[in-house]
C-alpha cells in the first residue's frame, strides 16, 4: 500500500510538473521558449546571429520545427561554425526560416497535411503515421509545445532547402 501511495503521488507530481511547465511556456514567446530549453542552445545561437529574434518576438502566429543541438551536432563538422559567420547570414536565414511556417499549426493538424510552404518560400513534406510525424527526414520528437505567439514541434533533423543542401 506503502509502495502505491508512493507511485501515485510521483505521477501526480510529474504530471502537475509537466502541466505546470508547458503552461509557463504559453506566457514565454518561441525566442523565449526555446531560450530556457538546454536542447535548443545552437538554435538560439543560430536565430541570434540571423538576427531574427525580433522577428520570432513578434506576434506571429509562428509554428517552429526546432531542431535540437544534437540535430546541429549531426551536420557535417564545421558546418554550424562556417554558417555563423556574418559572411553567411543569408545562408542562415534561409535555413532558418525553412523551419518556420506561418501560423499556429498544432499537431492535431500537421498530422493532416501532406506538405506545409515555409516562410523561406519552400514547401516542407509532412506524413504522419503509426504515431510518428515526419517534416521532410526529420523526425518530430515532441509536439505542441505552446508558446505566447505560436507553437515549437521539436524535431531530431535539421531541414535544409533544397538548394542549401547541394551546397554543403
Amino acid at each position: 500500500m506503502k509502495k502505491l501511495i508512493s507511485v501515485f503521488f510521483f505521477v501526480v507530481f510529474s504530471v502537475s510538473a509537466v502541466a505546470g511547465h508547458h503552461a509557463k511556456d504559453e506566457h514565454n514567446d518561441i525566442v523565449d521558449t526555446a531560450a530556457s530549453k538546454d536542447i535548443f542552445s545552437t538554435l538560439v545561437t543560430a536565430v541570434k546571429a540571423a538576427d531574427l529574434v525580433n522577428t520570432l518576438k513578434g506576434d506571429g502566429p509562428f509554428t517552429v520545427f526546432a531542431p535540437t543541438d544534437e540535430a546541429f551536432a549531426a551536420l557535417p563538422p564545421g558546418t554550424i561554425e562556417m554558417l555563423l559567420k556574418p559572411e553567411n547570414k543569408q545562408t542562415l536565414v534561409k535555413i532558418l526560416t525553412y523551419h518556420v511556417v506561418a501560423g499556429k499549426v498544432t499537431a492535431k493538424d500537421v498530422a493532416s497535411l501532406s506538405d506545409a510552404t515555409t516562410v523561406e518560400g519552400s514547401k516542407v513534406m509532412v506524413s504522419a503515421n503509426m504515431n510518428k510525424v515526419m517534416i521532410n527526414d526529420a523526425s518530430v520528437i515532441k509536439a505542441d509545445v505552446m508558446t505566447s505567439n505560436g507553437v515549437i514541434h521539436v524535431i531530431d533533423t535539421v531541414l535544409l532547402p533544397n538548394d542549401v543542401k547541394a551546397a554543403l
